[in-house]
């Protein structure tokens, strides 16, 4: 087969042709559809509010806080507007709906900053009270993975209850990506949340999350099988854990129908998918370990001229 001599103008005119036959992966002359860059920027904004004085170039005084904090939630405001009415006119809804149906979600959602930030305060106390390695809340705050993907996965929650299309998950990705840590928004998670090291977890939509559960790197919270696709929508296919759990690095757990009851430990790389009684432990059978040595002896060195 002749291959055609590149130009980038032949290039440019197979790409159009690809947009004609493949629309589905194309979003040209389209405006009602959320700015990922954007909703990253209010993620950041959201976390100078909740965490004063800690993100952001300007350090906020006692006696400017109430300006600085206003001026920042106004930012919010407007952009979150604009972005939850592209979102609702991406699922439908005539500009002027989207516009009026937008202003009320961001003015509920904008309400919620203080419940957020209860719950991320007993997130700060968890980590530093459940890690010996922390040395202050402020590390914690500054520097836990595990704690950023919990305080946007929390930010994402309440988009997600309001029926927010599309922003909420485009949170939580963003914080997979920088994290290692996956939550999807519809994941329900109550106080004193701790997750240690971060990396590898994954929490499915439908999971339910007591107060003062405390998982490792590596965990999965998720669903037995996702074969029925679509229809598997809204349907319970995550684990419920209670209250006072610890999860171990490595662990799967799975199912829709499976509770992990009240005070339970699961060890490392544990594969469950049936219900554990309150206040027992799992654990898997330590395999025999067999310890050789790295290198025969030497061979002697026999006597003689060479």
């Amino acid at each position: 087969m002749e291959q055609t001599p590149y130009t980038l103008g032949g290039v440019v005119s197979e790409l159009l042709k690809s947009y004609e036959r493949h629309p589905a992966i194309s979003k040209i002359g389209v405006n009602s559809q959320p700015n990922r860059d954007t909703v990253i920027e209010i993620l950041k904004k959201l976390q100078i509010v909740i965490f004063p004085g800690y993100f952001g170039t300007t350090k906020p005084r006692e006696t400017t806080i109430a300006y600085y904090i206003g001026s920042v939630l106004e930012e919010v405001d407007y952009h979150l507007r604009k972005q939850i009415g592209k979102a609702l006119q991406h699922g439908g809804l005539s500009e002027e709906e989207a516009r009026t149906r937008a202003g009320l979600l961001t003015e509920q959602f904008m309400s919620r900053l203080p419940h957020i930030r209860e719950y991320l305060d007993t997130d700060v106390e968890a980590a530093f009270d459940g890690d010996p390695a922390a040395y202050s809340m402020d590390e914690i705050i500054l520097c836990y993975p595990g704690l950023y993907a919990i305080m946007v996965s929390r930010i994402a929650h309440e988009l997600f209850l309001l029926g927010v299309p599309l922003i909420p998950r485009i949170m939580t990705e963003h914080a997979h990506t920088i994290t290692g840590v996956d939550i999807h928004p519809g994941a329900t998670i109550g106080k004193y949340f701790f997750i240690d090291h971060g990396t590898g977890i994954v929490i499915g939509e439908t999971t339910s999350i007591g107060d003062r559960v405390k998982i490792y790197q590596g965990v999965t919270l998720g669903a037995m099988s996702t074969k029925g696709g679509q229809a598997l929508n809204h349907a319970k296919r995550h684990p419920t854990v209670e209250n006072d759990v610890t999860i171990y690095s490595g662990a799967s757990i799975l199912g829709g129908a499976t509770v992990i009851g009240e005070g339970v430990v699961v060890g490392s790389n544990a594969f469950i998918t049936q219900s554990i009684p309150s206040q027992t432990k799992v654990s898997i059978k330590n395999p025999e370990l067999q310890i050789k040595s790295s290198s025969a002896e030497p061979p002697k060195r026999q006597s003689g001229t060479f």
